[in-house]
C-alpha cells in the first residue's frame, strides 16, 4: 500500500484555501462575513496567539457558511481536478491511501474521482467544529497504527512534519516544487531520530536510518 499525503504532494496549492477563495468569489457576501476575522485569525496564529488548531477550527468556518455545499465543491473539483500532479496520476493505484489535514468534505469528492481511499479531518459544517483529531503531522501516524493497516510500502509528503509517518513506511519520499518533484526523504540524524522516538510509543516498525 502506498500512502499520500495531498495538498502539496499530489495536489498544488492548498485545496482548502483555494476553495476558500472560490467560495468567496462566487459569494461575495464572504468577503464580509467571513474574510476580515479570517485574516485576523491568520495574524494571530503568525504572531503565535493562537494555537494552529484554533486557527484551523476558524478559518474552515466558511465552509458551514455554504448553503449549496455539495454542488460548489463539485463545481470546484470540476475546474481544479487538473492540478493534480501528473507524476501521481501515472502511479496511482486502487489501494492507494490518502491522509490529508483538509476537511473531509473537501477531500472526499477528489479521492472518489480518482478511485481511491482517504482520511482527512473531520469537520461538522453544522456546528464548525473538529470531530476527531486534526488528520496532521502525527495524527496520521497513529491513525495507520490504531486501524492496523498494512505495511505502507512508500509514503510521499511535501512536508517534514510527517516524519512520524515516514519513520513507518519501507520507502519515504519528500515532494517539492509545487508537487512536481518526488526525491528521497532526507536522512535523519541520531539526535533527530532521538527526538521523533521519544514523541511516540514505541514497538513501531522504523525503517528509516
Amino acid at each position: 500500500m502506498n500512502v499520500y499525503d495531498f495538498d502539496g504532494t499530489i495536489f498544488h496549492p492548498n485545496c482548502s484555501a483555494l476553495f476558500a477563495f472560490w467560495c468567496m468569489t462566487r459569494h461575495p457576501k464572504l468577503w464580509f462575513t467571513y474574510f476580515p476575522s479570517a485574516a485576523k485569525n491568520l495574524i494571530l496564529y503568525k504572531t503565535g496567539k493562537i494555537p494552529e488548531y484554533l486557527f484551523l477550527r476558524r478559518f474552515f468556518r466558511y465552509l458551514c457558511l455554504i448553503e449549496n455545499f455539495d454542488e460548489e465543491i463539485g463545481r470546484f473539483w470540476d475546474r481544479y481536478e487538473k492540478n493534480i500532479s501528473s507524476w501521481y496520476l501515472l502511479q496511482k493505484k486502487p489501494d492507494d491511501l490518502i491522509l490529508s489535514a483538509s476537511p473531509g468534505c473537501i477531500i472526499g469528492p477528489i479521492a472518489n474521482r480518482l478511485g481511491v481511499n482517504y482520511m482527512a479531518t473531520e469537520f461538522d459544517r453544522e456546528y464548525g467544529v473538529f470531530t476527531n483529531n486534526l488528520m496532521y503531522a502525527k495524527e496520521k501516524s497513529r491513525y495507520i497504527i490504531d486501524h492496523g493497516f498494512p505495511m505502507i510500502e512508500n509514503f510521499y509528503s511535501d512536508s517534514l512534519s510527517d516524519t512520524p509517518l515516514a519513520l513507518c513506511a519501507e520507502k519515504a519520499h519528500l515532494v517539492t516544487n509545487k508537487a512536481s518533484t518526488v526525491t528521497d526523504w532526507p536522512e535523519l540524524d541520531a539526535e533527530t531520530l532521538k527526538k521523533v522516538r521519544r514523541k511516540f510509543d514505541t514497538g513501531w516498525n522504523i525503517h528509516l536510518k
